[in-house]
């Protein structure tokens, strides 16, 4: 259960009602932000925001969080090989909401099993990540995220925070085939998609009532609500806390080399046996 839901059931009307009006009052001027965004922003072409703007209604239009149109539309205006977004409430990480091809998807999945990553990092920092070359780090991290995506064919990973004051959201994830740090005029790209994507998510949840999320992230609701339920069978079986649980949902996830929503999955259903 998300923080928003576990506030809102303490208190469902005043705490539901008073979080989303903090949505509600940050997510309001949207429109000007944009329109001021587009304006001001010289480094950046209008064309290429007008990407952006394209594929997060095409996103919307399919029903959709900002996902694989706005991911694509983010690589193209940043220069880099991929992209994708994390989303994350709280302590709550709901995984990706999208990617922009397959081997993003990959990288976005690694993130969210192994618990390390430059998604990952620049939520809990606020401040954007930078790794321009995996193979040759300034300082080790990451060990199991690293190899994994240097095997993918991935050599630099940028990570960009979602947020709007203490309203955090995820991150935006960008990679690189080729080893190197973003430009001063990428950097300034980044920081303008990752506001407008921010803008995009701030908007739909700001519309939900009574402390729920957003339907558009129905899906990302499910997977966290199946990986707390087995993390939740593992804590009563073994008698060991949640956080301990998850952690050997984690490892059992990445020494089969599978996606921990798969393990939860068969753990959940009595397939598989955790001890």
């Amino acid at each position: 259960m998300s923080a928003l839901l576990r506030t809102s059931v303490a208190h469902p009307r005043r705490v539901g009602e008073h979080r989303n009006e903090r949505f509600r009052e940050r997510a309001r001027p949207t429109a000007t932000r944009r329109a001021r965004l587009v304006a001001e922003t010289r480094t950046v072409e209008r064309i290429a925001l007008e990407q952006v703007l394209a594929g997060l209604a095409s996103d919307h239009e399919a029903g959709q969080a900002p996902g694989a149109g706005v991911c694509k539309a983010c690589a193209t205006v940043v220069g880099t090989t991929s992209a994708g977004i994390m989303f994350k409430i709280g302590d709550q990480h709901y995984g990706s909401l999208g990617s922009s091809d397959a081997r993003s998807a990959v990288i976005e999945e690694l993130q969210f099993t192994l618990g390390e990553g430059p998604c990952v990092d620049a939520y809990s920092s606020g401040r954007p990540v930078a790794e321009p070359d995996l193979m040759n780090p300034s300082t080790p991290r990451w060990p199991a995220f690293s190899q994994a995506v240097l095997e993918s064919g991935i050599r630099a990973v940028f990570a960009f925070p979602l947020r709007l004051g203490a309203i955090r959201l995820g991150a935006l994830d960008l990679q690189c085939e080729l080893a190197g740090d973003l430009d001063v005029d990428q950097r300034k790209a980044a920081l303008v998609v990752a506001d407008l994507v921010t803008n995009a998510l701030l908007d739909l949840q700001a519309a939900v009532p009574g402390g729920r999320l957003a339907p558009e992230f129905a899906d990302a609701e499910t997977l966290r609500a199946e990986i707390h339920q087995a993390s939740g069978m593992i804590s009563a079986l073994l008698d060991i806390s949640i956080a301990d649980a998850l952690v050997r949902l984690r490892a059992r996830a990445y020494a089969e080399d599978r996606p921990i929503r798969d393990v939860a999955h068969d753990v959940v259903t009595r397939r598989l046996r955790i001890e």
